[in-house]
């Protein structure tokens, strides 16, 4: 399977663009600018998954997923994002693509006039390109509506069900265009998919290549045109400094947290922040407070969408709604269908708060037997029965009783319909830090009459179904009526100027609280900058608002704008097993010395002019870092040198050899670290290191093994000397680096363990043959 990320080893010092985060905002900025021929980079917090890659089962699931409050922090990065505020939570993916991944891929465009609201910047209510920005992005998608008794696809109990509610409510009902390919073939980037197997798992990743995410269209696009993807990047802030924006940084998984590592850093000419209305909120409120000027709006309007979850359960009419999972190819086993495919469309009301997006859905396989008792108990404790005959209880009772004795693909969860509803809240929720820590808070939100209207449809719809209504669990006088979104829009939203908003009609942050300056070069591309709900799905929007944003900008700094799709062929693969650890190493070194390493390591000592770094080493493919007599690996990670730079330095181009002949005495070996060190404001400097494993003596394996001779150079030919010195392991770092060693790349307990294996056989062999074979 292809994987499109990079090792963080491979990280460049500087580029044209730095993208934060790869939902569709960041997606679509990494394809134009590429194409426009910038160098970009993409940071994403999560990992990377590839179909095959998503949780098929209850545990697989539970493992992904991170659970966040307003005053903890899961410290988990897994797939599934959940965060619990105040009065409404979140649901979001974390994974490259963001949500994409996990949504229902479903395109709808808001009605006109909901850009007609004076939330909107002008260039929005009266310019035409946001249209232009919708086509463009309807060209990458690719979206197609679910063809019912056409091309093999039968039509879906659910959608049945759905048009006989939309009947009895006397509303629209359509099938609605999807993220989802129903043809095998090589799509308009190179990415071959699959059809659409009907399987309903498409909201917790879909396995088939059928889904039209943005690992399918954007991402690979961008890689095709040079850009360079890394995961597991937790993003801290970003800060102006000359010309250029510093974004600071950690890495998910190299265990700098041991050795309590500074951030590391990159350098570009331009940020776009794309982490999502959650992540990019928090980066620029992290920003703010490391002295970045922005709008005192900043956090404010924040919105759920009028997101609202409910169930018809146990209707008289099948559903088949539940996921099958592996059981998709069963013939005893009805077809469920992509999650979402059809719409009662309830919106152009007279007033159009009052409009209202309705949709079925399915319920993904991981945790479809969770459902199955879950909605049992709600049943009897906040359902509400549309028929309340005698024959229909003994019904119902007979139903769930199937459902118990043999599973949710049978009786009252095999007869349950899943509602989602989107809607127009108020949007005057607020986003901010709370002990470092990102929180939400929008009390009462629930309680607005708006969503008394969405349930009474949804009871409406369940009506003619003659099922149970089973209202959002935590929407409830219990639970002061809370609400859960997975469509969390605002926080950095765009306005006329910065007294109204953070970010200008291009998502370019305001550099204070009044008039319209602009941070050069700092933009926010997501739904965080979408000033108000949409009353219907927002990936369409967020998308178009996007595109018009690249062209525009890209325009302004004189480049093009490329929409041709030539055919390209994917040179991507999956990276082989691979081992990596985290090692940190302290001395001293005086740039007035520069030929004795002993006498810079006491000058520097006493001058306190100290050295130390914290580096994450990666091998090659293991089977070829062990028969390689370079046995090469890659490094990143952090310098501290107060003689070089006031603040921490970030490593590139490192490449570390494990144990190779010393030129001057082939019966020694070395261990070798050369690496660049990158300044803050863009000064670079060379590190030569290495210890001297020369085998004299088996008492000299620990000095020998954990003292590193270092030269300090001012150029990349490693001419000017601007100092010597040497580094030294200590015994604690040395223990907690053992424990920092992992396996990469590998699917099995038993691939880590062999590559693990391999990398110690090869350190073993080589120090028994170096200090004690010529005693033997």
């Amino acid at each position: 399977m292809r994987k499109l990320s990079k090792s963080i080893t491979s990280l460049k010092p500087f580029y044209d663009v730095v993208i934060i985060g790869s939902g569709y905002g960041g997606s679509i900025s990494a394809s134009r600018f590429a194409r426009a021929g910038l160098s970009v980079c993409v940071f994403e917090k999560g990992k990377e998954f590839q179909p095959g890659d998503y949780p098929v089962t209850l545990a697989e699931a539970e493992s992904e997923m991170q659970l966040n409050t307003n005053d903890l922090n899961s410290g988990c990065n897994g797939l599934y994002d959940f965060h619990v505020g105040e009065g409404i939570s979140v649901f979001k993916g974390c994974g490259l693509g963001g949500t994409s991944l996990v949504n229902a891929g479903v395109v709808i465009k808001p009605e006109d006039r909901v850009f007609e609201d004076g939330r909107w910047p002008l260039a929005i209510r009266e310019d035409q390109s946001l249209s232009d920005g919708y086509a463009a992005a309807m060209d990458m998608l690719k979206p197609s509506a679910y063809p019912a008794n056409k091309e093999g696809y039968p039509e879906l109990a659910k959608s049945k069900a759905m048009r006989m509610s939309a009947e009895k409510m006397d509303q629209p009902f359509r099938y609605t265009d999807i993220n989802v390919t129903f043809a095998d073939g090589v799509n308009h980037v190179g990415v071959e998919q699959k059809k659409c197997i009907n399987c309903g798992d498409c909201v917790t990743g879909c396995n088939h290549s059928a889904k039209n995410t943005l690992i399918m269209n954007y991402l690979p696009d961008a890689v095709n045109n040079g850009a360079d993807i890394f995961c597991n990047i937790n993003v801290n802030h970003v800060e102006r400094h000359n010309d250029n924006w510093v974004t600071y940084f950690d890495v998910f998984g190299n265990d700098r947290d041991k050795f309590k590592a500074p951030l590391m850093f990159v350098r570009s000419g331009m940020v776009i922040v794309a982490g999502g209305a959650l992540g990019s909120t928090e980066i620029l409120l992290r920003s703010k407070e490391n002295g970045l000027p922005v709008s005192s709006k900043l956090g404010q309007h924040f919105t759920g969408n009028g997101d609202v979850l409910g169930f018809a359960y146990n209707c008289e009419v099948p559903i088949n709604g539940m996921g099958l999972g592996n059981l998709y190819n069963n013939p005893k086993y009805e077809p469920v269908g992509p999650c979402i495919t059809s719409v009662i469309d309830m919106r152009n009301q007279a007033v159009l708060e009052d409009g209202m997006t309705f949709e079925e859905g399915s319920i993904p396989a991981p945790i479809v037997s969770l459902m199955n008792l879950s909605l049992i108990s709600l049943s009897g404790t906040i359902g509400h029965d549309t028929d309340n005959s005698f024959s229909d209880w003994l019904r119902d009772c007979g139903e769930e009783a199937t459902s118990v004795i043999r599973g949710p693909y049978h009786g009252a969860t095999a007869h349950t319909q899943t509602y989602l509803v989107m809607t127009h809240d108020d949007g005057s929720g607020v986003i901010g830090l709370k002990n470092e820590k990102l929180s939400i808070n929008w009390p009462g939100v629930g309680k607005e009459a708006i969503f008394n209207k969405v349930k009474q449809a949804m009871v409406d719809a369940t009506n003619a179904l003659k099922g149970s209504f089973i209202r959002d669990v935590t929407w409830t006088k219990a639970l002061d009526y809370e609400l859960i979104t997975v469509h969390p829009l605002g926080g950095c939203n765009m306005a006329e100027d910065a007294s109204r908003g953070v970010t200008n009609d291009v998502g370019n942050v305001f550099s204070g609280d009044n008039g319209t300056g602009c941070h050069n070069g700092l933009y926010v591309l997501d739904g965080s900058i979408v000033p108000l709900p949409l009353g219907t799905n927002p990936l369409f929007t967020i998308s178009a608002l996007a595109e018009r944003a690249c062209n525009i900008i890209l325009k302004r700094i004189g480049k093009p704008t490329s929409y041709d799709f030539p055919a390209v062929e994917s040179t991507l693969k999956s990276p082989a097993p691979a081992v990596q650890f985290t090692e940190t190493m302290k001395g001293f070194f005086s740039m007035a010395e520069k030929n004795d390493f002993e006498a810079g390591y006491e000058l520097g000592q006493q001058k306190c002019s100290p050295i130390l770094f914290t580096l994450t080493i990666e091998t090659e493919a293991i089977a070829e870092f062990t028969v390689d007599k370079e046995h090469v690996g890659y490094m990143s990670g952090t310098v501290i040198a107060p003689a070089l730079s006031d603040k921490p330095l970030t490593v590139s181009n490192g490449v570390f050899n494990l144990f190779v002949k010393d030129p001057a005495n082939p019966a020694h070996l070395r261990m070798k670290y050369n690496m660049q060190l990158n300044t803050y404001d863009g000064k670079q400097f060379y590190f030569n290191g290495y210890k001297k494993v020369d085998g004299n003596s088996p008492f000299d394996l620990w000095t020998d093994t954990t003292v590193l001779y270092t030269t300090i150079y001012e150029d990349a030919a490693e001419n000017n000397v601007l100092g010597k010195g040497i580094l030294k392991i200590a015994a604690q770092d040395f223990a907690t680096q053992m424990t920092t060693m992992k396996a990469l790349n590998t699917k099995s307990m038993l691939e880590k363990l062999k590559a693990i294996t391999a990398f110690s056989k090869l350190f073993s062999e080589d120090i028994v043959d170096t200090y004690f074979k010529k005693f033997f």
